[in-house]
């Protein structure tokens, strides 16, 4: 989905695509060539790409997201924001470096997302919501207005977070829930109403 949110905006032409993984090397996933692992990172400058976007999601884990993107800085690299053309963002609205905004999703007047966001396809952000780094909106995620989503966590696929909660740090809602009350940091919730149920170990 990341290929084709790049192309169907056109903020940029895709050099190719790093991967831990070997045997992915040497690949064509849809027509980009998979260039080798992530310690070719060094040398995009040198062949001439100055930007980089992350494209490995996060379910409950943000720390993978978060450690290539900052391999992509310590490598003298811009992180890319990429907005689907069927997504809206707000003119009232930051999206902050490396941002990604899947099709159909919403961020609207007010809103802030930090650094390495992803708000995926349908998720809606409503009004002055503050989503800290490397947070992950699951597909048709509700946050209503002023809910604030501290760095790392993960709200799961259709949950629905009421206006003005605090969700912590790496904290995991997971899929359907529905959150009335805060959520500390580093546990997981859900059901309906979101309950905690275990913690996150950091």
């Amino acid at each position: 989905m990341l290929i084709e949110c790049i192309q169907a905006s056109g903020c940029a032409q895709i050099a190719g695509i790093l991967d831990a993984e070997p045997a992915s090397w040497g690949q064509i996933i849809q027509d980009i060539p998979v260039l080798g692992g992530d310690d070719l990172l060094s040398e995009m400058l040198i062949r001439g790409s100055n930007c980089f976007t992350v494209g490995k999601g996060s379910v409950g884990d943000a720390d993978p997201r978060r450690r290539l993107y900052e391999l992509g800085l310590k490598n003298g690299l811009e992180p890319l924001t990429v907005i689907h053309p069927s997504a809206y963002c707000s003119t009232w609205a930051k999206v902050g470096p490396g941002g990604q905004l899947f099709p159909g999703s919403i961020v609207n007047a007010g809103a802030g997302l930090g650094c390495n966001v992803i708000v995926n396809s349908g998720a809606i952000v409503e009004h002055d919501c503050k989503i800290g780094d490397h947070v992950h909106i699951a597909t048709g995620a509700k946050l209503a207005g002023a809910v604030h989503v501290e760095a790392g966590a993960h709200i799961g696929i259709g949950a629905t977070v009421r206006q003005g909660i605090t969700i912590g740090e790496c904290a995991i809602v997971g899929a359907g829930a529905v959150v009335v009350e805060n959520v500390p940091s580093a546990v997981v919730v859900f059901g309906v109403p979101a309950r905690q149920h275990q913690k996150v170990a950091m």
